[in-house]
């Protein structure tokens, strides 16, 4: 039971699609495949770090998940866990993760990583989160590093085609979030949590999503324009994106809001079908 809380602080989904995100960054980049042992290792370090960054966010907000039907059940919110154990444990991860990144990676994915830790533990889970109703739109920098650190571990150089990752990741969020918000709109009215949907109301909200879908659909495109990617990948983007643009327009005339958790939940599946794509495109563009 102990165990379980444990992982459960760490919010195992997300930092499993982080994970996934920087290891596309690795794999797109021809030096992992000569010292994969050592791409692993940073990888795991990765992970420890994000699972450390998550737990830590969970520590802050131990109060407030008290008060709010999706988080109550947390392991700090519930009392699964002291915050002595929670605080402890996250000391592990973090000092494991940032000693495999050291050893087995290098400075630079060490710093990039570490900004992304600070700006998602401290700047935005004790201030954004509750300052603006921009809070989900800057504090996703955070959660769009991941493809330029699994780059960065394995060639300690930065470069065009991860920063254009960087680049998806943040503009996908807004739309992937704020469906929730809406949904969630009542409890996190009661958090006193400045949403979008709260600050700028519900319509205002889902016309923003569409502007940030058709802005995703022109970032992720952007590789295949550069000579990054192939047909394969320009093929199957435009489908997802095409789809989740439809999926927005479709939003604004959703008046009882019951689109919500299906664009929710399609856009989590965006995020794994588009790396997807961009890896079995880079080994069509490699081996074919």
């Amino acid at each position: 039971m102990v165990m379980s809380s444990f992982i459960t602080l760490c919010k195992p989904k997300i930092v499993l699609l982080l994970t996934i995100t920087a290891f596309v960054g690795m794999l797109l980049s021809i030096e992992f495949y000569s010292n994969i042992f050592n791409g692993l290792a940073s990888l795991l370090g990765f992970a420890l770090l994000a699972a450390s960054s998550a737990a830590l966010n969970q520590i802050f907000d131990r109060e407030s998940d008290k008060n709010m039907e999706r988080t109550k059940k947390r392991p700090l919110a519930s009392g699964e866990l002291t915050l002595f154990q929670a605080l402890s444990f996250t000391a592990l991860l973090l000092f494991v993760g940032s000693s495999l990144l050291l050893y087995f990676s290098n400075l630079l994915t060490l710093f990039i990583t570490t900004f992304g830790f600070i700006f998602y533990s401290l700047i935005y889970t004790i201030y954004l989160k509750w300052a603006t109703p921009q809070n989900i739109v800057i504090g996703g920098l955070s959660g769009a590093l991941p493809p330029l650190i699994g780059w960065t571990a394995v060639t300690n150089e930065i470069s065009l085609l991860p920063l254009i990752l960087v680049l998806v990741i943040f503009l996908w969020t807004p739309p992937h979030f704020w469906p929730l918000a809406i949904d969630r709109i009542e409890e996190y009215k009661k958090e006193g949590v400045p949403m979008m949907p709260i600050a700028k109301g519900v319509t205002r909200t889902k016309k923003e999503m569409v502007v940030y879908a058709f802005l995703l659909l022109g970032a992720s495109l952007a590789p295949y324009f550069y000579g990054l990617t192939g047909y394969f990948y320009l093929l199957s983007t435009t489908a997802l994106n095409i789809y989740f643009i439809y999926l927005c327009l479709a939003y604004l005339d959703d008046k009882k809001n019951e689109l919500s958790m299906k664009i929710f939940n399609f856009s989590v599946k965006y995020m794994f079908l588009f790396f997807l794509a961009t890896y079995i495109d880079f080994l069509l563009m490699l081996y074919v």
